[in-house]
């Protein structure tokens, strides 16, 4: 009882402040679409046998999304309508490029190398062609339809200091999942305050001035995959400091996701705590998004996902606010296990089911086009 009790009150209250609106609007944003993780089932297999552990589902689970992954998803968010006839929207947050790991094996690893998603798929197509043969055209199908509107989650989702330290000193839990086209199972190391998958992660205050070419070059690099320029930015590990604003400002970003309550680094672990909220705007007149809904149907805590989750939503409405769902991708991911992905979408499909059937007045909308209405 106390336990519901606390539930409650936080539902309530991270309600409190932010823009409103009487309208039912749904944004479902989910992250790390477009990145590799793990290769394959057999990758994750290899990798096990070389000792490499791991650490949380992302670990086990998580692959860049396939052709079924995506059929089965698209059949998802087109099995209901809101109130203006369109279907459910996701917006996945997503990288334009990944780790090139032909080009860093012929160089004898002595370097970090990318490419282009495009390539990606094109190279997938053709060493997994039951997994990922179609599948870059069903993506594009998915954009021009409407209910995949991808947004900008960073050049690549890899810290690459710590990824060029540890590949100079040789590490292994880096080399094993190279060598298996993956990007998974490594561990922090010496830096506290940097996580391996966390882009934006840093230890010197100074080391923020690389990421402006970064996020230069990975804006460029979305709109040549995805076909137009994102205005709407989170990043991996969603712990940036707010000194690289002005440079996503200049290369045309509004919209900022963040979280309500802020950890934000300072250098040499150092901290400040920023309390955010949506529709709140920064020195560079950009405007903050705040997820105020979780879902997460595939990690078991113990969680009814679809009950608490309208909860949540039910909450925000409450208020007066917007319904912005967080997610994952890997909750939709199915080439290692199929069942994680019919577990996840299917979900996904009746938390949709009962969102149009309570709210008959829903309206799906992306991040971006919230954040359009926001600003006016």
């Amino acid at each position: 009882m106390i336990r519901n009790l606390k539930r409650t009150i936080l539902l309530n209250a991270k309600n409190l402040v932010g823009w409103r609106t009487k309208r039912k609007i749904v944004v479902i944003s989910v992250d790390d679409y477009g990145n590799v993780r793990l290769n394959s089932k057999q990758a994750r297999e290899a990798m096990d046998r070389e000792g490499s552990k791991v650490m949380n589902r992302f670990d086990a689970l998580d692959t860049l999304e396939t052709r079924e992954d995506l059929e089965m998803l698209f059949e998802a968010l087109q099995s209901v309508k809101d109130k203006n006839g369109r279907h459910a929207v996701f917006t996945p947050f997503a990288m334009p490029c990944n780790i090139n790991f032909e080009k860093m094996a012929e160089t004898g690893y002595s370097g970090y190398y990318s490419e282009l998603l495009t390539e990606t798929y094109e190279k997938l197509a053709a060493l997994q062609p039951d997994a990922y043969r179609g599948t870059w055209d069903l993506w594009n199908e998915g954009i021009e339809w409407g209910i995949m509107v991808p947004l900008f989650h960073g050049r690549e989702h890899l810290n690459l200091k710590l990824f060029e330290e540890k590949l100079a000193k040789g590490d292994k839990e880096l080399l094993t999942a190279l060598k298996n086209r993956s990007y998974t199972s490594i561990s922090s190391g010496e830096y506290e305050t940097i996580s391996p998958m966390a882009a934006f992660d840093f230890w010197e205050f100074e080391e923020n001035e690389r990421f402006k070419e970064v996020i230069r070059d990975g804006l460029n690099a979305f709109e040549t995959v995805y076909g137009y320029r994102s205005n709407h930015f989170n990043p991996p590990g969603g712990r940036e400091h707010p000194v690289i604003h002005k440079t996503l400002k200049e290369c045309g970003v509004k919209y900022l996701d963040t979280p309500l309550i802020k950890t934000e680094h300072q250098g040499k672990g150092t901290y400040k705590k920023v309390v955010n909220y949506t529709g709140k705007t920064n020195g560079e007149g950009q405007t903050y998004m705040v997820r105020n809904v979780v879902f997460e149907p595939t990690d078991d805590r113990g969680v009814n996902w679809v009950n608490y989750t309208l909860k949540q939503i039910e909450a925000a409405f409450r208020w007066n606010r917007p319904a912005i769902i967080s997610s994952h991708r890997v909750n939709f991911c199915g080439h290692i296990d199929p069942e994680n992905r019919k577990a996840g979408i299917g979900a996904l499909t009746n938390l949709l089911q009962e969102i149009v059937k309570r709210w008959p007045e829903t309206e799906f909308m992306a991040a971006n086009e919230l954040g359009d209405l926001i600003s006016g």
